[in-house]
């Protein structure tokens, strides 16, 4: 069977053509960029047409790439980034910009709402915080999350805010699109901390829809990430240039599907993502939550399982940054010297390859440069959207190349912080398997296993994790058969990177400086950049 997917990032969408059949097969894939739009006020925000046009683009490219024709395709689904806001009205259409999960404009929402209370945790009110973990282990801890989104379209933008049907993440909008049906998948209302996780009392939570004030004619109908969605209408087929009457399943968010793309299907089996952001993720059979250090247990694709999640925002974009600002002005990283196509991915990937190889010229420790990667702000294991990155300890001697290794081993020092802050709480894999496109490179690969310390496993497919995992429920729901099993079938490692204790050292004690940073400029960071 042929079913494509929609790996939906924050700043591109890869467009995926899979085959499934005794294994699975990425037969062709395309990918096209879109803006994200950074305001001084916090804001974070994208243009629905603009999304559009990217699926459009890689959806047809996908037939001019592969001898598969439309009509053969059996199924479609999205694998989205999550925890943004589009509101629409009742024909599906955006009534204003999509807020993206970058997007803090909501700081004053957040801080009248749960900065007061004679008795607080974590800076939150202590019983708006008990309420919220009673129903679903989670809370609205983070000025980023969805409600005060909401809750800010709503003080600062009544008109907007009266044209407002239904409330979606980004995955949903594009599901509306495709289908003419307005609904959210259980995973994305999980996402809003205002969905009842408890078993028999699955969906939007009355009390907490009262207690942050959320108007409850504004919340669609929850489907599962397994469902038949609905059927790709005749004008969604006219633009993506596919058949008309395709089924369109629930799908979901990233982190709901890259475990299952990745192989990660049983108890205690630990993830590593890195693409514009990152995250560590354990894979568990009960739901539990570290509110100190903002780790929460996520709804998985299959029910009574989920996803022990702690995000680090800027991973990926960091090394980003670093390209465009460090490595393409000064130390000859052209994109005409190293004779690239024009096509997007390519470039990107060719690029991400050759400052691998200059990286690799650097010894582990990049000769006593540490960098921070939080260039957006930081979530866990402490929430700051003061945080900022900085290159600390620079001396004469260093150069722009240990300065692009520090960027790469600063993101590798905070996925470990965040591996640990995950094993206080529950049991996580000895090996670690790591996927997305940071996966891409051996040399990051080695630099994360010398610097956690664990056997680290990629698989097949790694930048293509989500849309794998998406792909093999779109597949399970038209067998009928257990997509853990599946997964646990068709998805093996094919590379083990083993620790090189010679790093060791080095990369302890820059470890334990690395930590240090943040508590000895939490006072810096607020000076310079609170609103």
């Amino acid at each position: 069977m042929y079913i494509v997917v929609y790996d939906f990032g924050t700043s591109s969408v890869k467009t995926c053509l899979f085959e499934i059949d005794t294994e699975i097969r990425l037969v062709t894939g395309a990918t096209a960029g879109y803006g994200l739009y950074i305001s001084d006020d916090g804001g974070a925000e994208q243009d629905t047409e603009e999304w559009w046009s990217a699926l459009c683009k890689t959806t047809r490219e996908l037939f001019r790439k592969s001898d598969v024709r439309p009509e053969e395709i059996e199924g479609m689904a999205f694998c989205s980034q999550m925890q943004g806001a589009v509101f629409v009205d009742e024909n599906g259409n955006a009534v204003r910009p999509p807020m993206n999960y970058l997007d803090q404009k909501g700081v004053k929402e957040y801080r009248n709402c749960m900065g007061r209370g004679i008795i607080k945790v974590s800076g939150c009110s202590l019983y708006k915080l008990v309420r919220n973990l009673i129903v679903n282990y989670a809370g609205s801890t983070s000025a980023k999350d969805p409600v005060w989104k909401y809750k800010w379209v709503e003080n600062n933008e009544p008109e907007t805010y009266k044209k407002i049907y239904k409330w979606l993440d980004i995955g949903d909008y594009l599901l509306a699109r495709c289908t003419g049906r307005i609904v959210r998948t259980a995973d994305s209302a999980f996402a809003t901390f205002l969905y009842d996780t408890r078993k028999g009392k699955e969906g939007w939570n009355r009390g907490l829809l009262k207690m942050y004030k959320v108007n409850p004619d504004h919340m669609p109908e929850i489907i599962d990430c397994t469902d038949k969605a609905g059927e790709l209408t005749e004008k969604a087929a006219e633009d993506l240039g596919l058949v008309k009457g395709i089924p369109v399943f629930g799908g979901g968010g990233d982190t709901t599907f890259v475990n299952i793309g990745a192989g990660c299907t049983r108890p205690g089996d630990t993830h590593i993502y890195v693409g514009t952001s990152g995250w560590v993720s354990t894979y568990l059979d009960y739901q539990t939550v570290d509110i100190n250090a903002m780790i929460t247990g996520v709804l998985s694709a299959k029910k009574g399982y989920f996803n022990y999640y702690a995000e680090l925002e800027t991973a990926g974009k960091c090394f980003e940054w670093v390209m465009n600002h460090l490595a393409l002005d000064e130390i000859g990283v052209y994109l005409d010297s190293i004779k690239v196509t024009d096509d997007y991915e390519k470039k990107h990937i060719n690029l991400y390859d050759y400052l691998s190889e200059e990286v690799s010229k650097v010894p582990p420790g990049a000769n006593g440069v540490i960098f921070t990667p939080w260039l957006h702000g930081n979530r866990c294991p402490f929430e700051d959207a003061n945080a900022g990155g900085m290159f600390f300890n620079i001396r004469i001697e260093n150069g722009k190349r240990d300065m692009i290794r520090a960027v790469l081993e600063g993101i590798c020092y905070h996925l470990r912080w965040l591996l640990e802050s995950e094993a206080k709480k529950v049991k996580t894999s000895d090996k670690v398997r790591f996927v997305g496109g940071g996966a891409l490179s051996p040399v990051t690969c080695q630099m994360l296993a010398d610097i956690t310390g664990r056997p680290i496993e990629t698989v097949r497919n790694v930048q293509e994790a989500g849309a794998v995992g998406t792909a093999l429920v779109v597949a399970a729901g038209i067998r009928g058969v257990d997509v853990l099993d599946l997964s646990r079938q068709l998805v093996k490692a094919d590379h083990v990177y083993i620790p090189n204790r010679e790093n060791r050292d080095v990369y302890e004690r820059n470890y334990d400086v690395f930590k240090k940073l943040y508590k000895s400029n939490v006072s810096n960071f607020r000076d310079l950049n609170a609103k």
